[in-house]
């Protein structure tokens, strides 16, 4: 299977898994589920997504116009679900042309913006993101409901004058999280605000529900959701990223140059800063085919990228034969939060976007070149 690298491969068959899975809860529970467009946005795979998925939710008007032109095409029932911290005045006026929900972050941002989009959309539906002020996010930076979180409204900060626009509420606490985590939000947010629940039509426990994960609950799941729709006669949303793209394939790179200093080190043609951000960010160490912890096995190299920045680095890892100038090096999991996040930093290449097939074909979807970081720039 010859191709050039970096590239992602999508492999076709473990997609469709997870998505029968979240379809099997969808089933089961009665709630509907949206694909979370910030983990995941390959759009060539909507066609089969979109099969199984109620549609999208967007941050933003980028990712709604994505959401309408490429996963709504293939299903016209899907639903376009779009927020964000703060929307401009010139924003919401497209945003509300192609959005079915719009979710607001504060009760301000929804007086100031909800006129104008009924006006333009009769029929959108209104929604405020509460802050439940409880979550066991693994870390602070994707803790949404930390200290001073500019994301959501607290109970201190809700305004009951904007009930009478509210069709739902929408909370989102978690972070690659099981069941107890959203069972131990959900105790506060009922008790906040299960007295504003009265008139709504949904509530959505947002995303981060890491449901296609081995060992996740998902029958405790099934009933929790039951249980919350038959007390409150409300529809149930989640809205998943990273559980759709949960092991459904890997990023592929090239060994460029091995030398020693101090310890052998290969260079890759790819990078952890550009390519797998949250390796660093989050951080945690990204799985490689074939390898060990350092000193596990014969050969030890840290693995670097191909840019200037000293802290680009995949970590250090062990393999049975010493690597060799054009071997493979392919990171485990990397389709969701990686695409989406991808930078050109230092004029790198992008990762090209493959898909494997369930016929055992690889397709290539996309390849990136000199244009796609020019056109960034001005």
């Amino acid at each position: 299977m010859m191709f050039k690298t970096p590239c992602y491969i999508c492999e076709e068959n473990l997609l469709e898994n997870n998505l029968k899975l979240l379809d099997d809860v969808q089933k089961e529970s009665g709630a509907k589920i949206i694909l979370a467009l910030k983990g995941f946005a390959m759009w060539s795979t909507f066609p089969l997504i979109s099969k199984y998925l109620k549609g999208c939710t967007a941050s933003g008007l980028n990712e709604a116009r994505l959401a309408r032109e490429e996963f709504c095409k293939h299903n016209p029932h899907a639903e376009v679900h779009t927020y964000s911290p703060a929307f401009s005045d010139g924003d919401i006026k497209e945003i509300a042309k192609i959005s079915d929900h719009i979710v607001f972050n504060t009760p301000s941002q929804l007086s100031r913006h909800v006129g104008t989009v009924k006006e333009i959309n009769p029929h959108a539906s209104i929604s405020l993101r509460i802050n439940p002020e409880v979550s066991s996010s693994p870390k602070d930076i994707y803790n949404p409901c930390g200290v001073y979180s500019r994301l959501g409204t607290t109970l201190a900060n809700f305004d009951e004058d904007i009930l009478k626009y509210v069709d739902g509420l929408n909370f989102h606490a978690l972070c690659e999280q099981n069941v107890n985590a959203l069972e131990e939000v959900l105790v506060t947010f009922e008790k906040n605000f299960s007295k504003y629940f009265k008139d709504l039509k949904y509530i959505n426990f947002g995303g981060g529900h890491h449901i296609t994960k081995k060992g996740y609950d998902v029958q405790k799941l099934i009933k929790i959701i039951k249980k919350f729709k038959a007390k409150y006669a409300v529809e149930v949303y989640l809205e998943p990223g990273e559980a759709v793209g949960w092991e459904t394939g890997y990023l592929v790179s090239t060994v460029l140059d091995v030398f020693k200093n101090g310890m052998w080190v290969a260079i890759l043609d790819t990078s952890a800063d550009a390519h797998m951000p949250d390796t660093l960010s989050m951080p945690y160490r990204a799985d490689v085919r074939g390898s060990g912890e350092a000193g596990d096995k014969k050969y030890t190299y840290r693995l670097g990228g191909n840019t200037c920045l000293a802290g680009d680095i995949m970590g250090d890892y062990s393999f049975d034969e010493p690597l060799k100038i054009g071997d493979k090096i392919i990171f485990e999991d990397q389709i969701h939060y990686t695409f989406v996040k991808n930078t050109t930093f230092n004029g790198i290449k992008l990762p090209s976007l493959a898909i494997l097939r369930k016929d055992g074909i690889l397709e290539i979807v996309k390849e990136f070149g000199y244009e796609d970081y020019k056109e960034r720039l001005s």
